[in-house]
């Protein structure tokens, strides 16, 4: 196995999370960290790492990198991932990999030509429920899909929009869907495919003074595989997250997956079936203070090497992000009619 060498784009929260986790991995290399702010604001003292103001500066200091991890804000991700592609390297991209499903288009053609490797980070695949449930319905377990719920509610206030941030806006955070529930939509997706004959509304109830689109939305729509389902969601719960939950309602019984991250089975009755004793979804040990969407992110790390070590295909691969980003640029134009 040879070592690869990693890059972090962006040294927020998430994108220390990319750090911890490539300097985890025995076989990943962290090489360097970037993002526009000054570093003693970052705290950045537990990475002993060369670190670059741009992109820019970084690329052009010769510094060997395979891979560069992209976790700045949403609206940077198609043109931060393009120069990178353009540069010769691979890219892991947070959620979600663009904002318009023509950017991730543009990633994509740019991969295929540069022969580079786009890996979405949509690691909420790796929970333990998630596994459990992607395997009952592709053994047909649980039968013919009649109805599938999903809820998200969640609370994001003046804690979280606060001033002079990128969260809210509307070209850098792009709406509540792709910043706070693009992970579980994905998981929708992932499980039951695509979908069509979306309804949609939109309000924002008491979010106008701190952001610049909706806080809770109700879509409904069918799935080209059969069956039908809903999304409801809102971040105006108050204080704080109540749940992202799934509730499928099939031929041969009825689930519940649910918990703040859709990380507890809630409920499971179908035929013939015994539940099984799952895994922890997050062993303290592991995550530390790291919580819901942000404790995976390991896995995606140790598939971007074993791929590139030639041992492993893409776990997430940028045409699924893609149709995740189509999947939520649907439900608000829907809205606009």
């Amino acid at each position: 196995m040879h070592h690869i060498k990693f890059a972090v784009l962006g040294c927020g929260h998430i994108g220390k999370r990319h750090a911890e986790m490539i300097q985890r991995n025995g076989y990943a290399r962290l090489v360097a960290l970037i993002d526009i702010k000054d570093k003693s604001e970052l705290k950045l003292d537990s990475f002993n790492t060369p670190f670059f103001c741009s992109l820019e500066a970084f690329l052009e200091s010769g510094i060997e990198t395979d891979v560069i991890n992209i976790a700045t804000p949403n609206g940077l991700h198609a043109s931060q991932a393009l120069q990178c592609l353009n540069a010769g390297k691979h890219v892991v991209v947070e959620k979600p990999i663009a904002l318009t499903k023509q950017d991730a288009e543009k990633m994509i053609c740019a991969a295929e030509l540069r022969r580079k490797h786009i890996f979405c980070v949509m690691q909420n695949r790796y929970s333990p429920p998630s596994v459990w449930i992607k395997d009952l319905v592709n053994s047909g377990t649980i039968g013919k899909i009649f109805l599938v719920q999903l809820n998200c509610f969640w609370n994001r206030d003046e804690r979280y929009y606060t001033k002079k941030t990128w969260h809210g806006t509307k070209d850098l955070d792009g709406g509540t869907l792709f910043t706070q529930f693009s992970h579980f939509i994905d998981i929708l997706y992932w499980l039951f495919g695509d979908v069509e004959q979306i309804e949609a509304r939109l309000a924002s109830f008491n979010h106008q003074h701190l952001t610049e689109f909706e806080d809770s939305g109700i879509a409904t729509f069918n799935f080209l595989n059969g069956g039908m389902g809903c999304i409801s969601f809102s971040t105006s719960v108050l204080d704080k997250n109540m749940e992202s939950s799934i509730i499928i309602i099939a031929e041969n019984g009825s689930i519940k997956i649910g918990g703040q991250y859709m990380d507890k089975v809630e409920y499971c009755h179908l035929k013939n079936y015994t539940m099984p004793k799952l895994l922890p979804t997050n062993p303290a040990h592991d995550y530390g203070a790291y919580k819901g969407s942000a404790t995976n992110h390991s896995y995606i790390i140790e598939n971007a090497v074993d791929v590139l070590n030639g041992r492993a295909d893409v776990a997430t691969n940028a045409t699924e992000g893609l149709r995740v980003v189509d999947m939520i640029e649907r439900i608000y134009n829907a809205a606009k009619k």
